[in-house]
């Protein structure tokens, strides 16, 4: 990647990573960009290697998006890293790691609490359909409302089951049991039709995970 891409990928990261997060960037073998932050900071330098054992090297490896625990002994400061390989034209060209000092605390619950209106409602995830980024804000969809939440995406990505939701783009995390269909949009991506007939289009970036994931 070059520097004109990196940058483009920090403007996008900087909408969406909690604060305090730390950002690594890398092409296939070594690291290329690296913002410490208050909170974290691992003494990556551009130009280093990959180090086996790394959050990195692992969503590298095996080629999706891993969060993991790493302990102290691979970089010296142990973290919770949760990383993105960059895929171009179905290869892994890359990968974005965000770096926090703990893995976030799970919600208590198995609902979300969101603002609709003049009012808050436990929302079930079971009953969530898709998650949207609006205007610094999470809009979250159900069949019968629409309401907002104050984590933005990446925060809840962290928070949310697996085996319910799947982030497929920058703007949007989908629950898996409101797809009604899946269509070719364009070359190596998707558009989803929801259960409700909203169209959310699957991109570049996260296509190949969702094509594992979905096992198709």
């Amino acid at each position: 990647m070059d520097q004109r891409t990196v940058s483009s990928i920090m403007e996008v990261i900087q909408d969406i990573v909690p604060k305090d997060t730390s950002i690594a960037v890398t092409n296939n073998k070594k690291y290329i960009y690296y913002q410490p932050s208050k909170q974290i900071d691992l003494k990556i330098k551009p130009g280093d290697q990959i180090k086996e054992g790394t959050a990195t090297y692992k969503a590298l490896t095996i080629q999706r998006k891993i969060a993991d625990y790493i302990d102290k002994n691979v970089l010296g400061t142990s973290y919770f890293g949760m990383s993105v390989p960059i895929l171009n034209e179905g290869n892994v060209s890359g990968c974005v790691t965000a770096i926090l000092p703990r893995k976030p605390l799970a919600f208590p619950t198995s609902f979300l609490t969101v603002k609709s209106n003049d009012r808050w409602l436990p929302v079930p995830f079971k009953e969530i359909m898709y998650l949207e980024a609006q205007s610094r804000k999470t809009n979250v969809h159900t069949e019968s409302l629409i309401g907002t939440h104050k984590f933005n995406l990446t925060e809840l990505e962290f928070y949310l089951p697996n085996d319910l939701f799947l982030r497929c783009h920058r703007s949007y995390i989908i629950n898996i049991n409101f797809i009604a269909e899946i269509h070719p949009d364009s070359h190596s991506t998707f558009l989803l039709i929801m259960k409700d007939g909203t169209k959310i289009p699957v991109s570049q970036t996260y296509a190949s995970q969702f094509r594992r994931i979905l096992c198709f």
